[in-house]
């Protein structure tokens, strides 16, 4: 039996090694998101050596910078007797291989007043098994560090020396700074842009691909500038080249028109910058260029202009759900259209329940006036015909599949080679959805109904009862390895949909009796499930009946579970549509909403920022990995996950709206970025998540229309077959 039941956050807490983008196979650190300390560092010191920290980790220099914003501070004194090292990890964002391509490091040294060579550090490169080179005395490669100007240090790889065995330098897990000489004085060193590329291969061996210094391509002028001002922000986006020898877009910003600052440097994989200036009725003008990674800058676009203003709740609604939507628009894959499953992370990893969520995200973009409804019938098209030739196991998708082929990638392991039927189960939410909406009569949105039908007919509930065709219905089936997962689907938790569709099924159906028999069964065998993963004896018999801040659960286990918990089941199914022997669902997760909120104000574990206005315990990246949080001391870490909140806006419009204004009105300078609220924070680490996550941004924009219109809810409900459904329950139940 498995200790918790989310068993796509178990697999997502292991250690995932996955592809990325050519920028991330040289920049191994641009800027900090957190702007005192760096997060992804450590340091230690040996008095009467001295060391300067913030809570053990390198300061944040915001003054100066070669890579804006900001940049790292070495301030250091070396004494005899003493010791000191200060070890710069590579950013573990969810999902990264580290794995950089070149044979030399690159960084920029800056110092306001010069440093002799002899009494520059150390440096030593560890890689992901461990093993480390040799301090390198930095005096072997710069005579010194000149006063007031950035100086660009080269290592070849070969200059290092192993300390034990030959390592492989393209693992970079940390590069260190360590005690050189003993010479009393203070010295302050700042380092920016550290970068890996190729300098010393022989051009037979060097790739198309990767930076080298061989033949390169010129920095082009950017084209298609364009601005576009919001409350305490201002997004940019230009038309997107590629240019394999580009570091990044420069981004530069003027408050009069006439003087410009260089404020960011974009990564060049997105063709979008949003620039949090902080305040409203304030008017900047913007121009941007290509650099190539040895420093050469295009000429300047045309400039272009924006002003912030105040902005009605209704308005900064919709900013929400246009900049999350974005994810799934501008960022899903080009081949399949599905959503990948985070961004930054592998660009053909797309995952199956992220993908439904933003098909339900691309019918609201549709009547928000984002994309037209050609572009939506178009994008959906794509979509469809690519799942019709995708792989499936009895009519059920994998849980991750490769953009460019539809082949499965079994992420956890050999046994996650098959169907995952609750993410089956999200993407049929999303294409039944879709379903109702591409309904007028032509050719293109015929051809999306008859496809849509075809994969929902074709998905075989009933085999997903298991070898006994017992009362539960299985989380996966492998073609090569059976029921090696045997995972049951037992309530309270996000599965419900599964059982919902199954029992609603026209071709494959399950019994109605299921519904209580699996789902909310009271069996020894689903007792135990529930004692297992929530640690308690509350709700393991399905109903709960306990008050928590006085606020009672009906149904669920502890205080309720993670937030998700009332999201994606209901992102298509209405809440309010479900009356069982145990509760009315759209009070049950109003109530778990409730709960979340009460909790995170009184704090019970005395997290930084926890407040009536900064709430919402989900699953979502963390400082340690990916976890799901909830209302309760041993799953509360510190984490706030905005879609937790944000998410749950038709259970708690007023407390969801006062978490949506404090996210952005005084977290947004960290928090906001291209594709809305960035996945997870964690004040009390002084840590912002650096990616965005399919399965978290797109239940903020379709939960938040559900509030406003209830469009989703509408479009699903509207399917004969699930009216169909709440016959039989209500039957069965009577």
């Amino acid at each position: 039996m498995k200790i918790i039941n989310l068993l796509f956050v178990s697999f997502l807490m292991m250690n995932i090694s996955l592809p990325q983008s050519s920028y991330d196979n040289h920049v191994f650190f641009d800027n900090s998101l957190t702007d005192t300390a760096y997060y992804y560092s450590a340091g230690e010191v040996i008095k009467p050596g001295e060391l300067e920290t913030i809570r053990g980790k390198i300061p944040v220099e915001n003054k100066i910078s070669f890579t804006p914003p900001n940049c790292l501070k070495l301030k250091w004194i070396s004494r005899t007797g003493g010791d000191w090292y200060m070890k710069i990890n590579a950013d573990r964002w969810r999902g990264r291989d580290i794995s950089f391509t070149g044979d030399t490091l690159k960084m920029k040294f800056f110092s306001y007043k010069e440093i002799p060579g002899e009494v520059l550090p150390s440096i030593s490169i560890q890689n992901l098994t461990g093993a480390s080179t040799q301090p390198l005395r930095l005096n072997k490669v710069v005579k010194f560090i000149p006063a007031n100007e950035w100086t660009t240090i080269n290592i070849p790889f070969d200059k290092f020396g192993n300390s034990t065995k030959p390592i492989d330098l393209k693992k970079i897990k940390s590069i260190t700074f360590s005690q050189s000489i003993d010479d009393n004085e203070v010295h302050t060193l700042f380092i920016d842009e550290i970068l890996v590329y190729n300098e010393t291969s022989p051009e037979e061996t060097r790739s198309a691909t990767v930076w080298d210094s061989g033949k390169k391509e010129e920095p082009k002028i950017p084209s298609g500038l364009k601005a576009k001002g919001y409350a305490r922000h201002v997004d940019l986006s230009w038309k997107a080249e590629i240019n394999k020898d580009i570091l990044g877009i420069a981004i530069y910003r003027s408050l009069d028109g006439i003087n410009f600052k260089k404020i960011a440097l974009q990564n060049p994989g997105y063709n979008r910058f949003s620039d949090f200036l902080g305040k409203e009725d304030d008017t900047a003008f913007y121009k941007i260029s290509e650099v190539r990674y040895d420093g050469k800058e295009s000429g300047f676009s045309e400039v272009v202009k924006a002003a912030t203003s105040k902005m009605s709740d209704e308005e900064l609604l919709s900013m929400v759900q246009e900049a999350c939507f974005r994810y799934f628009w501008e960022g899903a894959h080009p081949v399949a259209g599905l959503a990948l499953e985070s961004i930054p992370g592998d660009k053909n990893l797309v995952a199956t329940g992220a993908s439904g969520f933003g098909i339900m995200a691309m019918l609201v973009g549709i009547e928000r006036g984002f994309i037209t409804r050609a572009q939506g019938v178009e994008r959906m098209l794509k979509i469809v015909k690519f799942l019709e030739k995708a792989d499936r196991f009895h009519g059920v998708f994998p849980h991750f599949m490769d953009g460019r082929t539809g082949k499965v990638i079994p992420l956890f392991g050999k046994y996650d080679d098959g169907g995952d039927l609750v993410e089956t189960s999200f993407l049929m939410e999303g294409l039944l959805s879709a379903r109702q909406y591409f309904n007028r009569n032509v050719d293109s949105e015929k051809e999306i109904f008859s496809i849509i039908t075809k994969l929902w007919e074709e998905v075989d509930w009933n085999w997903y009862r298991g070898e006994k065709q017992g009362n539960f219905l299985y989380w996966h089936w492998s073609p090569d390895y059976g029921w090696k997962i045997s995972h049951p689907l037992v309530g309270w938790n996000e599965t419900m949909i599964a059982y919902l569709l199954a029992i609603s099924s026209p071709t494959h159906p399950v019994p109605a009796s299921l519904y209580y028999n699996g789902w909310a069964s009271q069996s020894d065998t689903a007792i135990e499930y529930r004692q297992n993963w929530s640690k308690t004896m509350q709700g393991d018999h399905y109903s709960n009946g306990n008050s928590y801040y006085r606020i009672k659960l009906n149904a669920g286990e502890g205080t309720g579970g993670p937030l998700f918990f009332t999201h994606y089941s209901f992102m298509g199914f209405d809440p309010h549509a479900l009356t069982d022997k145990y509760t009315n669902y759209f009070e049950n997760n109003r109530n778990i909403a409730l709960i979340n909120h009460a909790y995170c104000e009184d704090n019970p574990g005395g997290f930084v920022g926890y407040s009536d206005s900064c709430w919402g315990l989900t699953a979502s990246d963390d400082p340690w990995g990916y976890d799901a949080h909830d209302p309760s001391l041993k799953k509360d870490n510190g984490t706030i996950t905005p879609t937790g909140a944000l998410a749950s806006f038709p259970y708690t419009p007023v407390e969801s709206m006062k978490a949506l204004k404090y996210f952005y009105y005084n977290l947004g300078d960290k928090l906001w970025g291209i594709y809305g609220f960035r996945d997870a924070f964690n004040l009390t680490q002084n840590w912002y998540a650096n990616i965005f996550m399919g399965l978290d941004q797109s239940p903020i924009v379709v939960m938040i229309e559900n509030y406003r219109t209830g469009l989703i809810w509408k479009l699903f409900m509207s399917n004969k077959e699930i009216q169909q459904m709440l016959s039989k329950l209500k039957a069965y139940h009577n």
